[in-house]
């Protein structure tokens, strides 16, 4: 005889069950229009989807108006093909030049001068694969070791300014890392409105990249009992959804992250509108 399955597997698989119809509402479905990732999937070249990607999950943080704005004219000097033409000889003077008057709250036009070239030592380092082989884990080093270590080498390689560092946390240092987190999932996830550049990337060692929606919204639906929004909370919240999708855990990341974003979670249940939610027979926010 087969024993049942426990209370908690009963409770992931109903939840999972949730997640996916949510998963299904917002994927393909909800606009990217208030989403840094509608900047780099203009760009029909991988080369150039990747390096505006780099740049926009650096600068996505602050109120989302404002910042499209400062990503759409971080990026507008570069022109439709902003990897070849940030390679060019004489790149860093360009860019000083075109970049100037640009500011981002910590970002000068001079931070982000120095963090688009530093893509392209990388890049062609790696023999023009991007940043892929310098995060990709393996040879005994897990994701983590080897964001870790990236992050050490352009700390020693960068100049030491607000900015820059605001752009370098340190994952083994507790760092939740939401930006690189977002970078990478644009990167290795081929479902929309991912950008699928990297195959050697695995998706289960992804880690949820931590913003305000996906940290309220996760302890609403029990994903988390941690309140502190740091590198500990990103992977409880992946773990709980590693043990219901272990092969891809961010599956429901954008699902989540909009239903915030877009105000569809009032952050107080039963309220009318959230009637309509797949979550609401599992949330567990006041009412």
């Amino acid at each position: 005889m087969t024993p049942s399955p426990g209370p908690r597997k009963k409770r992931d698989h109903r939840l999972r069950t949730r997640l996916d119809e949510l998963h299904d509402r917002y994927v393909g479905q909800a606009s990217l229009a208030l989403d840094p990732l509608l900047i780099p999937r203009r760009y029909p070249g991988a080369a150039d989807r990747e390096l505006a990607a780099f740049v926009a999950a650096h600068l996505a943080y602050g109120r989302v108006a404002p910042m499209l704005t400062a990503i759409e004219a971080a990026l507008a000097p570069l022109g439709d093909h902003p990897a070849a033409w940030a390679a060019e000889p004489g790149a860093l003077d360009r860019l000083r030049a075109a970049l100037g008057g640009w500011a981002w709250r910590f970002h000068t036009g001079e931070d982000l001068a120095q963090w688009i070239l530093a893509w392209v030592r990388l890049d062609r380092e790696s023999g023009g694969r991007g940043l892929e082989p310098h995060l990709v884990p393996g040879d005994g080093a897990t994701a983590d070791q080897r964001l870790s270590a990236l992050v050490l080498r352009l700390r020693r390689e960068l100049p030491e300014t607000p900015g820059l560092r605001f752009n370098l946390p340190d994952p083994l240092q507790g760092a939740a890392c939401k930006r690189w987190r977002m970078f990478l999932r644009w990167m290795v996830r081929d479902e929309w409105p991912d950008l699928g550049l990297w195959r050697d990337y695995p998706r289960g060692d992804l880690v949820m990249p931590l913003d305000t929606h996906v940290a309220r919204i996760s302890g609403f639906i029990g994903l988390a009992g941690r309140r502190t929004p740091d590198g500990k909370l990103a992977r409880e919240i992946t773990e709980a959804l590693k043990a219901m999708c272990p092969e891809d855990p961010l599956r429901y990341d954008f699902p989540i992250a909009h239903l915030g974003i877009l105000g569809d979670c009032p952050g107080v249940r039963r309220l009318p509108g959230c009637a309509a939610c797949p979550l609401v027979d599992l949330c567990r926010a006041g009412g």
